[in-house]
């Protein structure tokens, strides 16, 4: 009996373990769950979303791996990502925090703002109005305007915009360097993105290698309004309309 309760005890081990390299396997070929702390993609992502990335949609890095160990730089099977794309990276100046955004300029790409407007190019980029939102910062309620934005590949998405002369609605022209790309938010004026250059504060140009996949799907999303503690609110914070949708 004592040998069988042994065995049984050493199985469980392994079948834990098993479950663990199963997962980190998962995680790290397959897909990887994160979730929106912040509001600089509404009104594509909300804060408080929940969704998965495709890990293998532009192939591996380092940074594909837990803990971005430095075992071999570039990446395998890699793929640039298409204009137009929400995507999951290292950020450039510390290579370890998670930022998310949509990809909107290649390699060799002009990007530049000029009075609220994307150009890609030296063509600006068509935005069609598409009514009032009202966005939720930090606390703070206000009404905005919404666009529908197309990019050059025909990719039709939402921005959002206070007005046309915020401080980053004009910019220098940048030349995106080979491997690298150009990644914005769609809530344009409440973004920390490409637009901002500075090495020490701001993101820049966003390495092919730093890419970690790409957002396919919102598994689940919650407004937290209420206490954690006020469990019997939990079922009305649960926005039950997002669950299982895409992210364009």
């Amino acid at each position: 009996m004592a040998k069988r309760t042994n065995d049984g005890w050493l199985d469980n081990i392994k079948t834990l373990l098993f479950a663990a390299l199963i997962a980190i396997g998962i995680r790290t070929v397959a897909y990887e769950p994160f979730n929106i702390p912040s509001g600089s993609m509404i009104p594509t992502l909300l804060v408080g979303d929940y969704l998965f990335v495709s890990k293998f949609s532009y192939g591996y890095s380092r940074f594909s791996l837990p803990f971005s160990p430095p075992l071999f730089s570039g990446r395998i099977f890699g793929s640039l990502p298409n204009r137009g794309d929400v995507a999951v990276f290292k950020l450039p100046r510390d290579n370890s925090t998670d930022y998310i955004k949509r990809i909107v300029g290649l390699p060799g790409d002009h990007m530049q703002m000029r009075g609220g407007q994307l150009f890609i190019n030296g063509q600006m980029v068509p935005r069609q109005a598409d009514g009032e939102f009202i966005a939720d910062s930090e606390g703070v309620r206000m009404q905005v305007r919404r666009y529908i934005e197309t990019l050059p590949n025909g990719v039709r998405h939402p921005i959002l915009k206070i007005d046309d002369n915020q401080p980053l609605d004009n910019t220098p022209e940048y030349v995106v360097p080979p491997n690298d790309v150009f990644a914005m938010g769609d809530n344009r004026d409440n973004s920390l993105d490409s637009r901002v250059m500075d090495p020490r504060m701001g993101v820049g140009f966003v390495p092919v290698e730093n890419l970690v996949g790409r957002a396919e799907f919102i598994f689940f999303s919650i407004d937290s309004r209420y206490p954690w503690w006020e469990f019997w609110q939990w079922p009305l914070e649960i926005r039950w309309s997002r669950l299982f949708t895409g992210v364009h």
